[in-house]
C-alpha cells in the first residue's frame, strides 16, 4: 500500500534572548561585586570585560581569609575579599595551613573551626583555648561534645546499686573490677539523688562549693554534688531528679548576687559573690560579699568586686597637681581593697569613667602615660584639646613670647606729645628647688624633664590668644637646676609699663599702660604664676606635704626685686585648694 504524505515546511526565524556580550562587572551599577551580565549594568566606576568573570584576574575566585574571625571563605572573588578588608590566597578550596581546622573545646560545648577562630570563641567566653588539631572532622568533634555531657553515672559496687555525678567520657571508664561488679550505665543531666535511678544516693542537708564554679551547691548522701543550694527546695523531690540551670534558680536576677544569703547559693562572680564558707540554714557554705567597703575623700562608699577607681593627694588637672604628689589606682578583688601607685614623677596619671555592664554602674580606672611634652608648641586650642595625641589645658588671653622676650608691639604704646619711659616688669619663673617635704623629710622627688625647646615668639590672632599647658603638671627633678630650668625658663615674662607726664612734670609720671603689671600681687603676676606652675614643679605653690614656698619665682621691677606677699599666697591657695 502506497500513502502519500504531504510535508508542510516552516520557517523558523530565530530570536535572540541572551545578550550579544556577556560581561563581567567587577561592580555592578547595583552595587553588586563580580557578576555576569550585560554591559549596561556594569558601573562605570569599575572594570569590566566581555568575558566570564571566571577567567579575569581582578573576579578571580580564591580563599578570603579575615584574620580577624578566623573565618576563611572558600570561591571567593579577590575584589570582594580586599572590600572586606580579607586576605584573599589564590587557592579556591581554602587549602592553606590558616585554614586548617579542628575540635574547639568550649566548656561542654565544641566546634569544629580554624585555631583563630577557636582563640575567638575562647576569649569572648572568658575560657583557655583547648584546640584539638588531631580531630578532623566534626562528626567527631561533635562526639567529643557528648563525651563532655555530665549526669548521674550508676553502677554495682560490692553488689549494691550506687552512684557517680560525672561526664559521660568519664563513666565510659568505670568497668567491672575490684569492687566495681557491673558494667556503668550513663543518664545525662539526672541527678545520683533521682528517686527512678533507684541508687543508695539520696538528698541531704549538706552543701559543697565545687572547683572552677561559683556558687553553692547541695551535696547529696553520696557526696556528689546536686543542684544550686536553695533551701527552700530540700524536700522538693523534683529539685533532686535533674539538673536545673542557673538561670531557673533561686535568685538569678539578685543585684548583689545573693550575697551572705543563708537560703540561696546562687552566686554571681560579675555581682560581687562567690562560694564561701559560712553560716547558712543549710550547710556551712554562703554567697560570701565580695564588695569592697573603703573611704574616699574622707566618705564611707562601698565599692563593687573588680571595680578600680583613682586617688589624689590633692587637687588634679589644670596644672593644679602638687609638688610631690602622685597618683593612686585603687582595686577591690575579692572583697580587699588594693592600692597600686602610677608612675614616679606623674610620668603617668589615673584616668577613671563610669560605665554599664549588664545595665550595673561600674566604675574602672587605669594609669595612663601623661604626654605633655608638646603642650606648649600648640597655639590654638583645638589642637592643644586634642586628647587623642596629648594631655594639655588651654589658658585663655596669654600666649608665649619666649623666655624673657618683650613683644613691644602688644605691650608698649607711644602717644605724641607725650613723654613716655618704660619700666620693665620682670617675672621670672625659677625652679623650686628649696621644696623639701613629705611627712619624713625627704626630698620630694619629680618628673625627670624631657627635652623641651623654649618656644620664640607664637604668633596667635587676638581671638585665640591662649597658651596650651599640661593638664596634669609633670614632676621635675628641682633640686637639679639644669633638669628643671628648661622648663621653668619657659614661664619667665617681661611686661613694659609705660608712664606719662607733661614736660615740666618731674618724676616718672602716672603709669598709663600695663599698670597692673607693677603690683607683684596683682593679676598679671598671679597669672603669670599660675603659668609657672602648671609647666611643672616651678614658681610659688603648695608641695604634698603642705608647705607652701615662694622661692621659686622673682618678680623684679627695673631690676629690683619685690616681695610676693599675701594676694600670691591667696592665689595659690585657692588653686592648690587650701
Amino acid at each position: 500500500m502506497l500513502s502519500i504524505l504531504a510535508v508542510t515546511l516552516i520557517q523558523v526565524s530565530a530570536v535572540e534572548t541572551w545578550p550579544a556580550y556577556n560581561f563581567c562587572c567587577e561592580k555592578t551599577k547595583t552595587g553588586a561585586w563580580c557578576q555576569n551580565t550585560e554591559e549596561k549594568n556594569c558601573d562605570v566606576n569599575f572594570q569590566k570585560t566581555p568575558t566570564s568573570c571566571e577567567a579575569t584576574s581582578f573576579c578571580k575566585p580564591g580563599c578570603c581569609i579575615d584574620t580577624q574571625e578566623g573565618l576563611c571563605m572558600e570561591n571567593t572573588p579577590q575584589k570582594v575579599c580586599e572590600s572586606s578588608s580579607g586576605t584573599w590566597v589564590d587557592d579556591e578550596e581554602c587549602n592553606v595551613p590558616q585554614c586548617n581546622l579542628g575540635c574547639c573545646i568550649l566548656g561542654d560545648q565544641a566546634s569544629f573551626v580554624t585555631l583563630t577562630r577557636c582563640k575567638k570563641l575562647s576569649s569572648f567566653y572568658g575560657l583557655t583555648t583547648n584546640f584539638r588539631k588531631d580531630i578532623n572532622s566534626e562528626d567527631s568533634c561533635i562526639l567529643l561534645t557528648q563525651l563532655q555531657d555530665k549526669g548521674a553515672c550508676v553502677y554495682e559496687s560490692e553488689y549494691k546499686r550506687t552512684c557517680k555525678f560525672t561526664t559521660r567520657d568519664d563513666c565510659s571508664k568505670i568497668k567491672p573490677a575490684g569492687n566495681v561488679t557491673s558494667q556503668s550505665v550513663f543518664y545525662k543531666d539526672y541527678l545520683c539523688s533521682a528517686d527512678e535511678l533507684a541508687t543508695d544516693c539520696g538528698p541531704a542537708q549538706e552543701t559543697i562549693c565545687l572547683e572552677g564554679k561559683q556558687e553553692v551547691y547541695f551535696k547529696d548522701t553520696c557526696g556528689n554534688p546536686a543542684n544550686i543550694y536553695d533551701a527552700g527546695k530540700i524536700n522538693d523531690k523534683n529539685y533532686w531528679e535533674k539538673i536545673v540551670p542557673k538561670e531557673e534558680t533561686c535568685g538569678f536576677d539578685n543585684l548583689n548576687g545573693n550575697a551572705n544569703s543563708k537560703t540561696c547559693g546562687n552566686c554571681d562572680y560579675f555581682r560581687g559573690s562567690i562560694c564561701k564558707k559560712g553560716s547558712a540554714n543549710y550547710g556551712n557554705y554562703v554567697c560570701e560579699d565580695l564588695k569592697c567597703r573603703v573611704i574616699i575623700n574622707g566618705e564611707n562608699k562601698i565599692k563593687k568586686n573588680g571595680e578600680s577607681w583613682c586617688e589624689y593627694q590633692g587637687y588634679t588637672g589644670k596644672g593644679k597637681d602638687l609638688v610631690g604628689s602622685r597618683h593612686y589606682r585603687h582595686l577591690c578583688v575579692n572583697g580587699e581593697e588594693i592600692v597600686e601607685a602610677c608612675d614616679d614623677y606623674r610620668a603617668k596619671f589615673c584616668f577613671e569613667e563610669n560605665v554599664k555592664i549588664s545595665n550595673v554602674d561600674f566604675t574602672e580606672s587605669a594609669c595612663i602615660a601623661n604626654r605633655w611634652q608638646d603642650c606648649i608648641k600648640q597655639d590654638n586650642a583645638e589642637d592643644c584639646l586634642n586628647t587623642d595625641k596629648r594631655e594639655c589645658y588651654w589658658k585663655e588671653g596669654y600666649y608665649f613670647t619666649g623666655a624673657g622676650v618683650t613683644d613691644s608691639s602688644e605691650t608698649t604704646t607711644a602717644i605724641k606729645s607725650t613723654f613716655s619711659g618704660g619700666a620693665p616688669v620682670t617675672f621670672s619663673g625659677g625652679s623650686t628647688g628649696t621644696f623639701s617635704g613629705g611627712t619624713t623629710g625627704k626630698i620630694i622627688t619629680g618628673f625627670a624633664s624631657a627635652d623641651v625647646a623654649v618656644p620664640t615668639i607664637l604668633k596667635a590672632t587676638k581671638k585665640e590668644q591662649g597658651i596650651c599647658l599640661p593638664s596634669v603638671t609633670p614632676g621635675l627633678k628641682f633640686w637639679n637646676t639644669g633638669d628643671a630650668s628648661s622648663i621653668c625658663n619657659i614661664g619667665s615674662n617681661t611686661c613694659t609699663v609705660t608712664f606719662e607726664k607733661s614736660l615740666i612734670e618731674r618724676g616718672q609720671g602716672t603709669p598709663r599702660d600695663n599698670k597692673n603689671c607693677l603690683d607683684p600681687n596683682g593679676e598679671w603676676a598671679i597669672a603669670m604664676n599660675d603659668i609657672c606652675t602648671s609647666l611643672g614643679d616651678c614658681g610659688a605653690y603648695f608641695n604634698v606635704a603642705g608647705k607652701y614656698t615662694n622661692k621659686g619665682a622673682e618678680f623684679k621691677i627695673s631690676g629690683e626685686k619685690k616681695t610676693l606677699g599675701q594676694g600670691m599666697l591667696n592665689a595659690v591657695k585657692k588653686k592648690a585648694g587650701y
